[in-house]
């Protein structure tokens, strides 16, 4: 049986990389220094407990001619320069843990998911003594034509020990962790089933409104509009529907709330959680929650 998945990262493209670092330390995020891919995108992590979040831009040489792409490139840079000339910046992946990509792969084809041959990479990274390491990964893709407009995929890290640092998990803002992430949908039960292949986890809840699973790291929700205006206090805005809308992190509120007055970003209070629309965090609507007791 397979064991369930957690939430490893999640892919937010933009524009400008730097002015987006930027945003995400004045939130209070320790923002990783810019990495460069071999295919011509550029990152900047924000690093957790296990998770990540990773905004990614296209390099200058991809931003001046787009449409020219490696052939050996993965298939997901096609899928971020058509998500940044599209619908622009915002959520555009969700990439949960892998322990086994060749074995994961061989787990979505048997559920009607597969979204092609696994993809291997490996960068230099960066330790903040200077130190420089490799980092490699291999991916499982995974697809749904119900949700055409977000990707999936899986992450199996090769060399762990080089990738996550203690260091570079401690937040000025307090921030524990990924709580979750949201998808918009009309119908909240469509993408249950994919969801739950793909996470290898069973729901925890099912209503007309909502849909829920619990991943070893985070949950994964499906609401309606509706539904995500009452339960986050945001418009989600317009765009087609299903999409990732928005992610959960788990931060002091009242010392979150201060940090954002001072900074200036537009928030709303609703319930117990402070939230930030989407288009006043580069496209993809931030909700900021308590930690959880562990």
């Amino acid at each position: 049986m397979t064991e369930p998945r957690g939430i490893d990262h999640l892919v937010l493209p933009v524009h400008d990389l730097d002015a987006a670092g930027a945003h995400y330390a004045a939130l209070g995020f320790q923002v990783g220094a810019r990495n460069r891919h071999p295919w011509g995108t550029e990152n900047r992590i924000v690093q957790f407990p296990g998770a990540f979040l990773e905004l990614i831009a296209l390099g200058e040489d991809l931003r001046r001619a787009p449409a020219t792409i490696d052939p050996a490139a993965p298939r997901f840079l096609g899928f971020i320069r058509d998500f940044l000339a599209g619908r622009g910046e915002g959520f555009a992946m969700l990439v949960l843990e892998s322990r086994d990509a060749a074995a994961d792969r061989a787990a979505f084809a048997a559920a009607g998911i597969d979204g092609g041959e696994p993809f291997f990479f490996e960068r230099t990274a960066e330790r903040p003594d200077g130190t420089r390491v490799r980092v490699a990964f291999s991916l499982a893709f995974a697809q749904s034509p119900a949700i055409p407009a977000a990707g999936f995929f899986v992450c199996q890290q090769h060399e762990p020990q080089n990738f996550w640092n203690p260091a570079f998990q401690q937040h000025p803002n307090g921030a524990a962790g990924l709580g979750g992430v949201v998808m918009l949908t009309e119908d909240a039960r469509g993408p249950l089933g994919f969801l739950e292949a793909f996470s290898g986890a069973p729901p925890i809840c099912v209503g007309a409104r909502n849909i829920a699973i619990a991943t070893p790291r985070g949950t994964l929700e499906a609401m309606t509009p509706a539904c995500f205006r009452d339960v986050t206090g945001l418009d989600p805005g317009p765009g087609a529907t299903p999409r990732l809308v928005a992610f959960k992190v788990q931060a002091p509120v009242e010392a979150m709330a201060a940090r954002l007055e001072a900074a200036a970003i537009p928030h709303v209070r609703h319930r117990k959680h402070l939230a930030v629309a989407a288009a006043d965090n580069f496209g993809a609507a931030l909700v900021i929650e308590e930690p959880r007791a562990r």
